[in-house]
């Protein structure tokens, strides 16, 4: 039975943390999936590291928590777990990305799965984008940045998808093995640098709308604009590398 291994790194989160492990826990797969948890606590705070293990304990086998001693970054924890997932998955197999907040709803879990149906595509991206979840002021302008920034990824990918910023990232546990050792960035630069390696390896990527109830910085939001020029960077960068970060000795474990 196919596993759906979801990844999902946690740093100082708060009471939102219950609740979206239980969302992605009981979140309807289809016929034949199963779904496990894997949490990377990114050097959070005592306390919120205190309540990350509790949290983790409480749900059980069905979540492995990895502890960073230091905050390093979204990126860095998400290799760090999709490094724990080669150790197990077999090719079958599935890895997701999940933001530790309640912005993305588990519940498109189904429909994300179903766009591997075709065996031609390697890996599937949510598009937040087509669902009206820009009408506010805050939203628009945030729909605005990662329409640019998704713009000038194309333009140096060939992906053409619309919305290359999405956490909603899965990929196929052959094409997770391949992309990995390209990826080296510890932020939020990480998002451009899994596009440029999915196209640099040519494949095929599908695009499936997902639901979006973006957060504040008042409430936890971490992403600045600072990140949005290290993106720009990135996808400059990737356009003309042509040797994997990993064949110099990074380590990510």
């Amino acid at each position: 039975m196919p596993i759906l291994y979801v990844v999902m790194p946690v740093f100082n989160e708060g009471s939102t943390l219950g609740e979206i492990v239980r969302r992605v826990l009981e979140a309807p797969m289809p016929t034949g999936w199963s779904v496990q948890l894997i949490m990377v606590d990114d050097g959070s705070r005592a306390e919120a590291a205190h309540a990350t293990a509790q949290c983790a304990a409480r749900a059980g086998g069905a979540v492995q928590l990895i502890v960073h001693p230091h905050n390093r970054g979204k990126g860095a924890a998400l290799m760090t777990g999709c490094s724990a997932v080669l150790t197990r998955a077999t090719d079958s197999d599935a890895m997701l990305v999940q933001d530790a907040d309640l912005e993305y709803d588990p519940a498109d879990f189904r429909a994300l799965l179903a766009a591997l149906s075709s065996p031609s595509i390697g890996a599937v991206f949510g598009n937040r984008w087509g669902t009206g979840t820009e009408r506010s002021g805050y939203r628009h302008m945030h729909a605005l940045a990662n329409r640019t920034l998704t713009w000038f990824s194309n333009q140096a990918t060939g992906l053409g998808v619309h919305d290359m910023e999405c956490c909603y990232k899965l990929l196929r546990i052959p094409v997770l093995r391949t992309v990995l050792p390209w990826l080296s960035e510890e932020r939020f630069g990480i998002e451009p640098q899994i596009a440029a390696a999915l196209a640099r390896a040519h494949i095929q990527v599908a695009e499936v709308p997902v639901q979006y109830s973006p957060r504040t910085f008042a409430e936890g939001k971490k992403i600045r604009w600072t990140d949005g020029v290290r993106a720009l960077w990135v996808i400059l960068r990737e356009r003309f590398r042509t040797r994997a970060p990993h064949a110099r000795g990074n380590n990510h474990q």
